[in-house]
């Protein structure tokens, strides 16, 4: 009976584990920790614009074969707006201005501004869908910006560092993106709201096709290597995740928290693949920001700790 029960046990802890979104939500950040390095790589021969929309040319057909052979369902007439507004947050104004802002700044301070999504997400949802936050989130909003104040001006003599503020940005754009996803994936799979939202995203990107070829016959081998990865890897796969992850979850956040790696992750990888050590500023600054979205996830359960601490006393 023992042995049939560890059975049963392993089998429910087998199932639950491939019902859950953790492992897909993961897939997606290591993919989006890799891109920031491969993107500062990939801008030594290819322009912002180009490099946005050769990324994605790559992810859609990768995601049109598979869409072909399962045979995904067509977007009905109500939902097609909402696709393009995806693709134009996601991608479109996403790539255009994290590109612009990873031209000028490292992997590592890059990953610390982008990884405000889930908060930024969090407020858009406390807007749109009345979602409310309770009085240690706004202590924690607060100190985030704080330590996006210092990575922007710590080195640069007061000045604001115009890569921080297209990162800013960048990271507004994917916290709607994250909000039109939440809601897509109520009627929609993954791969569909994935298939035409990256779709949606590329046609506007469309518009740079021409100095992007221009560009890619001429660029080495190793840039094919870097737009690949990022096309197939950091694209294609990683949103097919993303949109996995948030059609399994019960929550946004719970999704959008796992942003919090991303510096972790990208500070690795730009050491190993590009020699990046993070500056000082960047590493204050990134302090001072995941104190704050420490705050704002476990605030709720450090308080009642100190409270049971307090009873017990």
């Amino acid at each position: 009976m023992l042995h049939l029960g560890n059975q049963g046990i392993a089998w429910n802890a087998g199932m639950s584990f491939r019902n859950s979104f953790h492992p897909y939500a993961l897939v997606t950040i290591v993919f989006w920790s890799l891109a920031y390095v491969l993107t500062r790589l990939a801008l030594q021969h290819f322009s912002i614009f180009s490099l946005g929309f050769i990324r994605y040319v790559i992810a859609v057909c990768i995601l049109a074969v598979i869409a072909y052979f399962i045979k995904i369902k067509l977007p009905s007439k109500n939902d097609i707006p909402v696709f393009i507004l995806s693709g134009c947050f996601g991608f479109f104004i996403y790539m255009i201005v994290f590109n612009a802002g990873q031209a000028v700044v490292s992997s590592a301070t890059g990953s610390v501004i982008i990884s405000t999504v889930p908060v930024i997400t969090a407020l858009f949802a406390c807007f749109m869908y009345n979602e409310k936050l309770k009085l240690f989130q706004w202590i924690a909003i607060f100190v985030e910006f704080i330590g996006v104040a210092v990575i922007s001006l710590m080195d640069n003599a007061l000045s604001l560092n115009p890569g921080v503020v297209w990162l800013l940005l960048a990271a507004v754009s994917l916290s709607l993106y994250n909000i039109l996803q939440r809601r897509l994936t109520k009627t929609y799979t993954a791969l569909e709201t994935t298939t035409y939202s990256i779709l949606s995203g590329t046609i506007l990107l469309a518009v740079f096709a021409p100095a992007a070829m221009r560009e890619i016959s001429h660029a080495p081998m190793v840039q094919y290597v870097y737009i690949a990865v990022l096309g197939i890897g950091s694209s294609a796969i990683a949103y097919l995740a993303w949109a996995k992850a948030f059609s399994k979850a019960r929550h946004t956040a719970q999704v959008s928290n796992y942003m919090f790696l991303t510096p972790f992750l990208a500070s690795i990888f730009g050491f190993v693949l590009a020699g990046e050590i993070p500056d000082s500023a960047t590493l204050i600054g990134g302090g001072i920001i995941i104190s704050g979205m420490v705050i704002f996830n476990f605030g709720e359960h450090f308080y009642r700790l100190l409270l049971r601490m307090k009873l017990n006393f």
